[in-house]
């Protein structure tokens, strides 16, 4: 394998983008073995985790679709981090794809919607008990309007219809 294809615990997010960008190019030539330990060198830092879900859940190739074992079992390795992020992308691409409705971008609200259906598979597929957690978490905080969540949905200024879509979608996940 490239060794190229591994995060250290210092990688920049950029770095983070462009060797996922990497590694979804040479994903085909990849054993599960490899594929684990490249996802698993990335989700073991915030900043890899973070450029892995930005790249990898808005690829173009469709690979990522259908993620292998060797990929679910390098993002069960970080649990905390990878439930994290994929919970915040569930709301964030929910919330951007109404957005980009109101904008009369089909295009872009099509893509934030992808991004939620990989990020949902991706939660089924894990079925981490921090992913359920952290959804009930968000759920509350949307509820009562405070919480752990606060500061993240006010920081990206969901409005109450975003954050009813945001509710819809999370509380259809099996929990």
């Amino acid at each position: 394998m490239n060794s190229n294809l591994i995060a250290d615990k210092n990688i920049s997010f950029e770095d983070a983008i462009a060797l996922t960008e990497r590694f979804i190019e040479q994903i085909s030539q990849l054993s599960e073995a490899e594929k684990e330990k490249v996802i698993s060198s990335l989700v073991a830092t915030e900043n890899g985790a973070r450029g892995l879900f930005v790249t990898y859940l808005t690829s173009d190739n469709s690979v990522v679709d259908n993620p292998s074992p060797g990929i679910i079992n390098g993002l069960k390795t970080s649990p905390q981090i990878v439930s994290e992020l994929l919970v915040k992308n569930v709301a964030m691409s929910t919330g951007m794809r109404l957005t980009h409705t109101r904008n009369n971008n089909p295009d872009m609200a099509e893509s934030s919607f992808k991004v939620t259906q990989r990020s949902l598979n991706l939660i089924n597929e894990l079925s981490l008990p921090e992913t359920k957690e952290k959804i009930i978490l968000l759920i509350n905080t949307i509820k009562e309007k405070e919480g752990v969540y606060q500061e993240f949905l006010s920081r990206w200024g969901y409005d109450e219809e975003q954050k009813k879509q945001i509710l819809d979608v999370l509380t259809k996940i099996d929990q």
